[in-house]
């Protein structure tokens, strides 16, 4: 009898290896083609609501607090786990992936209106991300791959997803590896660090197969003599460690803070959902349209060596607050690399015969790094959307420098202090 029992042993080990083997490749299969569908329609959101400005300059001023005030209600009444980024329910969703919480978080009801939410947001006009938003939705997807195959969730089906979400929202394959050993994963093991690799393998192919070998911000090349460099790395890491620790602590703050005067606007979250819309509304009228989206457009055009007014820098870290702090949902990454491409034209003013794009790309490290304080998460997802190799020095003493300041700033990691409210 024993006998038996030891020679049935490893073949079922192996059929449950197999399996979940099989919905590692189904489940990033399957992400990589929402990742796709969600990106298509966050454009077609923009493009309607840019036009729709261009037709009615003062529409915006009636729909997008309106829009904020609708998607906020119908989320807290019925998804409330889909609001805000979607990172922290992923980190909260690592602690006990196979409990009732992570299942609630991840459910494909709360992916689906992420999914929707955010769309409306950035039909709103909302300085939101999709990247955050990708994170929850592509690791809900590889939960949902595994449960059908009944193949045991762990915490490394979680952070898999995650990762392999960020890889294919960016075509950044090493910055998933990256954002799951810095962000997602408590306790980062050997059999852990395979899974993700294995899927963000698999989500970057068939995104690749679909979309094509793209650049996200566009190949550049661009470079900084050593004097400049000691000059511009220190000043970029500290402004942006300051300003992204600013944010973060804010953020933290309306999560977390007992201030009565915050408890009172915490107990109206239509009334500030509204407010913030419209704050968003009026900055990008100010802005002419700047701070609305992501900012993509602008971002890769101060990349290139362009300028824009400089208005936008400061326009879109209003928007992206504003965005944020309404409850409504939508992520962070892309309107803060959007925030530190500004920050870096402001800084590129002060060297005016040097290249442009070199100093703006240490503002977003700066900038990102401060916000999200995951330093090689900055270094290495820049470098992969700018295909841009001879900057790697001085990205990694920004994004250090940065990530030191901002921790003075604001003591707690942004994403690990709000998940702390999903768990």
């Amino acid at each position: 009898m024993d006998r038996q029992a030891n020679t049935l042993h490893p073949r079922l080990r192996w059929t449950g290896t197999l399996a979940s083997r099989i919905a590692a490749i189904l489940g990033a299969m399957a992400l990589a083609l929402a990742a796709i569908a969600f990106a298509q329609g966050g454009e077609w959101a923009q493009r309607t609501f840019l036009a729709l400005y261009r037709h009615a300059p003062w529409a915006p001023l009636i729909l997008t607090p309106a829009l904020f005030m609708m998607v906020v209600w119908f989320t807290r009444r019925f998804w409330p786990l889909a609001r805000a980024s979607g990172i922290p329910q992923v980190m909260a969703a690592c602690h006990k992936p196979d409990g009732a919480k992570a299942a609630a978080l991840l459910s494909p009801s709360t992916a689906a209106a992420k999914f929707v939410g955010t769309i409306l947001i950035l039909l709103a006009g909302g300085s939101a991300g999709r990247e955050g938003p990708t994170v929850q939705i592509s690791a809900s997807i590889m939960m949902a791959v595994n449960r059908m195959l009944r193949v045991p969730i762990t915490s490394g089906v979680v952070i898999a997803g995650g990762a392999a979400g960020v890889a294919a929202a960016f075509n950044t394959p090493l910055a998933g590896v990256a954002f799951a050993i810095e962000e997602l994963a408590a306790a980062f093991e050997q059999k852990v660090a395979v899974q993700v690799m294995a899927a963000v393998m698999i989500a970057g192919l068939v995104s690749l197969g679909l979309s094509g070998d793209y650049i996200y911000f566009g190949a550049m090349s661009a470079a900084l003599d050593l004097r400049t460099m000691l000059i511009v790395v220190p000043l970029a890491g500290v402004c942006g460690g300051l300003l992204g620790g600013l944010f973060a602590r804010a953020m933290v703050a309306m999560a977390w803070s007992g201030a009565p005067w915050l408890a009172r606007i915490k107990a109206r979250p239509l009334v500030l959902a509204g407010i913030c819309g419209l704050i968003v509304a009026i900055t990008g009228i100010a802005s002419n349209g700047l701070s609305w989206g992501t900012g993509y457009e602008t971002t890769r055009a101060l990349l290139e060596g362009h300028h824009t007014s400089l208005i936008f820098g400061p326009a879109k870290l209003i928007s992206t607050l504003a965005t944020a702090l309404s409850g409504a949902p939508g992520g962070i990454f892309a309107p803060s690399l959007s925030v530190g491409a500004g920050l870096g034209q402001g800084l590129a003013m002060i060297f005016p015969t040097h290249a442009s794009g070199a100093i703006v790309v240490l503002g977003i490290v700066g900038y990102f790094s401060g916000v999200v304080r995951a330093p090689l998460t900055a270094i290495i997802i820049v470098m992969e959307m700018t295909a841009d190799r001879s900057m790697i020095l001085p990205l990694f003493g920004t994004a250090l420098i940065a990530d030191w300041i901002s921790a003075m700033v604001c003591r707690p990691k942004l994403y690990h202090a709000l998940s702390l409210s999903f768990r």
